[in-house]
C-alpha cells in the first residue's frame, strides 16, 4: 500500500509540474529544494518619444539665427530705403549710395554665407589660366543623422530669395511708367544682383550642378596634370 501511495504522489507531482509549465511557472524540485522561475509573457512596448521630440525640434528650431536675420535684413532694408528714402534725405546721391550698398551686402552675404548655412548650397565662378569662365554649382549631401538646416530656415531662405526680385521687377515697371528715369539704373542693379543669386541657387537645387561639377573636376585634373609636367 505504501509503494502504491508513493507512485500516486510522483504521478500527481509530475502532473502539477506540467501544469506549472503551461501557466508560465517552472518548478524543479531536486532533492527537497524548490526553485521557481517566473516567466513574463508580456511584450515590451517601445515608445519613440525622444525621436519625435528631435524631429519636432528640427522642424521648428532655427539653428542659424544670425544668418537668417542678415538674409532678410539687407534685402528688406534695400526695399524700405527705396520706398522711404525721400522722407529722410532729399539728396538723390545719398539715397542711391545707401541702397546700392545694401544690395551689394545682400548679394555677398546670400552668395557666400546664408546659402551655405541655411540650405547647404553654393555657387561661384572660376576663371582658368586660358581666360575661360567656369560656373560651379554645389549641393551638400544630406546625412541621415545630421541635418544642415531646418525646414523653417529653408522656407525663409527661398521665400526671401524669390519674393524680393519680384518686388524689384514691380519697381522697374512703376519707375518706367512714372518716368522716374533717374532711379532706373538702381532698380536694374537690384534686379540683376538678386536674380543672379536666385538663378544660381535654383540651378544648384534642380541638379544642374552635376554637369558643371564634372567640368570643374576635369578642369582641376588638367591643372594638376600640367603642374606635374
Amino acid at each position: 500500500m505504501c509503494e502504491a501511495m508513493l507512485c500516486k504522489d510522483k504521478r500527481s507531482s509530475a502532473f502539477n509540474h506540467k501544469q506549472s509549465l503551461g501557466n508560465g511557472l517552472i518548478a524543479t524540485p531536486p532533492k527537497g529544494l524548490n526553485i521557481v522561475v517566473i516567466v513574463d509573457d508580456t511584450e515590451d512596448v517601445s515608445l519613440d518619444v525622444g525621436n519625435e521630440e528631435e524631429l519636432a525640434l528640427q522642424k521648428a528650431k532655427i539653428r542659424h539665427p544670425l544668418a537668417t536675420f542678415f538674409h532678410l535684413f539687407f534685402r528688406i532694408g534695400a526695399i524700405v530705403a527705396y520706398l522711404f528714402c525721400d522722407w529722410f534725405s532729399k539728396s538723390f546721391i545719398t539715397c542711391f549710395v545707401i541702397i546700392l550698398l545694401l544690395l551689394a551686402f545682400d548679394f555677398w552675404s546670400v552668395k557666400n554665407v546664408t546659402g551655405r548655412l541655411l540650405v547647404g548650397l553654393r555657387w561661384w565662378n572660376q576663371i582658368d589660366e586660358d581666360g575661360k569662365s567656369h560656373w560651379i554649382f554645389e549641393a551638400k549631401k544630406a546625412s541621415p543623422n545630421i541635418s544642415t538646416s531646418t525646414e523653417v530656415e529653408a522656407r525663409i531662405f527661398w521665400l526671401g530669395l524669390i519674393i524680393c526680385p519680384i518686388i524689384w521687377t514691380i519697381f522697374f515697371f512703376s519707375t518706367l511708367f512714372s518716368l522716374k528715369l533717374k532711379w532706373l539704373a538702381l532698380v536694374i542693379a537690384g534686379i540683376s544682383l538678386q536674380s543672379a543669386n536666385l538663378y544660381g541657387y535654383v540651378h544648384c537645387k534642380t541638379g544642374g550642378q552635376q554637369n558643371v561639377s564634372k567640368s570643374a573636376s576635369r578642369f582641376l585634373s588638367q591643372q594638376l596634370f600640367q603642374r606635374t609636367l
